[in-house]
């Protein structure tokens, strides 16, 4: 019998070992690893919509802004020395890291044992899902925060472009964010505004409440966004829209959307659209906003107030809108050894280290709507 033991622990195959040898839980980590990211990049949309920088050595990064400049003939026998004028003029935008954002849980050896399903890949996703979501809050706040802002750039006579807010509709209804013809026309205007600011046609997307997106695609028979011979595929598929006016379009819970992230639901008034709740819908959907107030510590950039985004209905830029600052990219750290022995356990956490503001806010626009007034800048 000892030698039939022998023999099973030297044929055993162990799948948490890397090529047959050393630690028989090494692999483990890696997928949990795997699994992490995964959610992370699956959930966070903005992270690749704007400037990322990668922060070192230091607590904040500097971004540099440059005014535009004059032409003017050259009279014959004068030195040439640049501009009387000193153009282009210049300016700069800082952004600071916010402190350690992390998402964590306790996994019980026993718990792992007993399940019948990958309970660490499953936890992992979460996590992954958790930071993204903030990751991207954070970074709609930013933006529609430079939409308006007035340009960093203050030298006499030469005013830079600033920021954009875009009505949808013309009632005193936030229900016009849900009006597909009104968020056409507001895409137009949005396009408009930023062709005559100079702003690049390259890299502008929106981002939208699923319900607006959903709006779009139900009367794509009637605005002539979806070619019509991809209309039954796109409706079924749920993602027919494209673009509009040559501005990529996005669906995110994370948007500021009349204070709220996601979707608001109520009675109908001047700052919500009237969605009736469909019932069990969780304590994650229709979440409000933080306030500063509630929300300050581990915070270094201004994000705005939740009264701030009464009217707030939807984000369009351009990638130079807001720039993201990483000084600790989306990681995952995991106990073992002793510590694990004493609590039989492990605790698994995803951890990031960001900041984001807006940069350039005339690449920014916020759409509002239930008002005639724009929002107020903060």
């Amino acid at each position: 019998m000892a030698h039939q033991s022998s023999d099973l622990t030297t044929s055993l195959t162990r799948g948490g070992q890397s090529n047959g040898a050393g630690d028989a839980r090494a692999l483990y980590l890696k997928l949990f690893s795997g699994e992490m990211f995964k959610g992370f990049q699956r959930e966070a949309i903005a992270r690749d919509l704007v400037m990322k920088r990668t922060l070192k050595n230091g607590k904040s990064l500097q971004f540099i802004y440059t005014g535009r400049t004059t032409a003017e003939f050259h009279t014959p026998g004068n030195a040439i020395l640049g501009n009387s004028d000193g153009a282009p003029p210049v300016a700069e935008k800082t952004i600071t890291c916010d402190d350690l954002l992390i998402s964590s849980a306790f996994v019980y050896e026993l718990d792992e044992v007993l399940a019948h399903y990958d309970l660490r890949s499953e936890i992992s996703r979460k996590i992954g899902y958790a930071l993204a979501q903030k990751y991207d809050r954070l970074i709609f706040r930013a933006i529609t925060r430079g939409a308006r802002a007035a340009s960093p750039i203050t030298k006499a006579n030469f005013v830079e472009p600033g920021g954009t807010q875009i009505r949808v509709g013309t009632t005193t209804s936030a229900s016009d964010a849900y009006n597909s013809t009104n968020l056409v026309n507001a895409f137009y205007d949005a396009a408009a505004a930023l062709d005559e600011k100079g702003v690049s046609m390259d890299g502008r997307v929106a981002v939208l409440n699923p319900r607006q997106y959903y709006a779009l695609i139900q009367a794509v028979g009637t605005n002539g966004l979806v070619n019509r011979d991809e209309q039954g595929d796109a409706l079924q598929k749920g993602n027919g829209i494209i673009e509009i006016a040559g501005i990529k379009i996005y669906k995110s819970m994370n948007i500021p959307f009349f204070s709220q992230y996601g979707t608001k639901y109520g009675v109908g008034s001047a700052t919500n659209p009237g969605t009736t709740d469909p019932g069990n819908t969780g304590s994650f959907v229709s979440e409000a906003l933080e306030d500063a107030a509630n929300d300050v510590t581990g915070i270094n950039n201004e994000y705005g107030e939740e009264t701030e985004f009464a009217n707030s209905c939807g984000l369009i830029f351009q990638r130079e809108a807001a720039g993201v600052v990483e000084a600790i990219g989306p990681q995952v750290q995991v106990t073992n050894g002793d510590v694990s022995v004493i609590y039989q356990g492990d605790v698994i956490l995803g951890r990031l280290a960001m900041g984001a503001d807006y940069l350039n806010p005339a690449a920014c626009v916020e759409l509002f709507a239930g008002t005639a007034t724009k929002p107020a800048s903060f």
